[in-house]
């Protein structure tokens, strides 16, 4: 195969491959949470990171991995992105300033968008294309991490795309509950994966998975109530 037409043939594989998948609807919660500079510096650089990796380690990344173990992180990582957008949502600019203090937005996109594709299919694609095309050709790996890297990064644009849009014509708030939805699902989707493989019985699978969700549901409806009630005694003060 030509260099010119491994290029193309990996480049389209990986797009197609990422149109549809979480990490594109990842890219829309982002856009009403994030600026459009950090998204990209974070998405780019879990991107080229992923993708170096897959290419590096070709077929034996997805044999010794443990898939139970990104899993259960990556659904605890959603679901501390859905409940900070959550507290985005109720405390505003106040909760703005305490994000930006305690993490750098560029290390919040980096880290969701490298978990939440990490082990995805999109990257068992890379690493299947790394293993029968590489072939221990240095410039075939670069290629192939060339045509992944910009087929992952094009159609990620597409969410971002979206993401913007929906950010200039949707009301105040509506990309934050937006956000909140999608990444509570996302944990909620991996959380019910990891537990699959913790468990051979889904009986047990569905106990471990209703028994976090629940906690998280939990612990977002304390945060509101007080949140509810904390506003109620300032709208009081500020009547007197």
């Amino acid at each position: 195969m030509t260099p010119y037409a491994l290029f193309i043939t990996v480049f389209l594989t990986i797009f197609i491959a990422e149109m549809g998948d979480k990490t594109q609807l990842l890219l829309v919660a982002m856009a009403g949470k994030y600026k459009i500079s950090h998204i990209l510096i974070g998405t780019w650089l879990a991107t080229a990171l992923l993708n170096l990796a897959a290419v590096a380690a070709g077929a034996a990344l997805s044999r010794y991995m443990d898939m139970r173990i990104i899993k259960s992180v990556a659904a605890a990582a959603f679901f501390c992105f859905a409940f900070s957008a959550l507290r985005g949502d109720s405390d505003g600019e106040e909760n703005e300033a305490f994000s930006k203090k305690r993490l750098s937005p560029v290390f919040a996109i980096f880290v969701s968008f490298f978990i939440g594709e990490l082990g995805d299919k999109t990257q068992l694609s890379a690493v299947t294309l790394a293993a029968n095309y590489a072939n221990g050709v240095f410039s075939d790996s670069v290629i192939i991490f060339a045509g992944c890297t910009l087929g992952l990064i094009l159609a990620d644009l597409i969410g971002l795309i979206v993401g913007a849009l929906l950010k200039s014509k949707m009301p105040t708030g509506f990309l934050s509950i937006l956000s909140f939805l999608i990444f509570a699902a996302f944990g909620a989707v991996n959380m019910w994966e990891a537990s699959r493989m913790i468990f051979e019985r889904t009986l047990y699978a569905a106990a471990l998975c209703g028994a976090v969700c629940a906690v998280f549901a939990a612990v977002c409806i304390i945060y509101l109530l007080k949140a509810v009630k904390k506003r109620r005694a300032e709208n009081s003060s500020r009547q007197l």
